[in-house]
């Protein structure tokens, strides 16, 4: 009687065991799989913060590798312009002789007065296309007479006495005329200049 009690107690304690086993392996696998998910939610997001700082990093240098080359097209147009600058200020200054040729042909006005009309003509409007061709560039002559003497603009070769004060430091003359482009004087105008002195007063 005992032994069947025994055994069916032992039955049903096996039983039991086994139950509590599959229980207890559930809840293991339950365990494994939400640990599991979390370590995957943590990589997720340890990924996301890289990925965002990556991002980061790449906009940075292309922010960066985007004013450098805007700084470069600013400094390559500035030399370009400079280098432009340069190269028409260098060709107007060899043709300045030309033009000091066709000012020495006016010049002499009975000469030149002289000359078969038609053919004096089509020399002055090769000269005033010259000019305006100069003009395009930004090319100024420097030949007003009656202004302030100005050092800058004006190379003075020779000093007229007046006793008008008035006029005294007065250009009185163009002996050459001058050009300028923008504030760069190309050549400055050689001229006679006025010096006040009183009557009767030793120069």
């Amino acid at each position: 009687m005992t032994n069947k009690k025994n055994g069916k107690n032992d039955g049903r304690s096996k039983r039991e065991d086994e139950i509590q086993a599959d229980l207890s392996y559930e809840l293991d696998d339950e365990f494994v799989e939400e640990e599991s998910s979390q370590q995957k939610l943590a990589k997720l997001r340890k990924k996301l913060k890289e990925a965002k700082e990556q991002g980061k990093e790449y906009l940075t240098g292309w922010q960066k590798e985007r004013a450098d080359f805007m700084n470069y097209k600013t400094a390559e147009a500035e030399r370009m312009k400079k280098c432009e600058d340069r190269t028409v200020i260098d060709v107007i200054t060899k043709m300045l002789p030309v033009l000091d040729s066709f000012d020495m042909a006016f010049s002499h006005k009975e000469s030149w007065e002289k000359v078969d009309a038609s053919w004096r003509k089509g020399v002055e409007f090769i000269h005033s296309q010259l000019l305006s061709v100069l003009s395009n560039y930004g090319v100024e002559r420097i030949d007003t007479t009656g202004v302030q003497f100005d050092p800058t603009l004006y190379d003075p070769v020779e000093m007229v006495p007046t006793t008008d004060e008035k006029q005294d430091h007065l250009v009185a003359e163009i002996v050459q005329a001058g050009y300028k482009r923008g504030e760069v004087v190309i050549r400055p105008a050689k001229v006679k200049v006025y010096e006040f002195h009183k009557e009767g007063e030793k120069e």
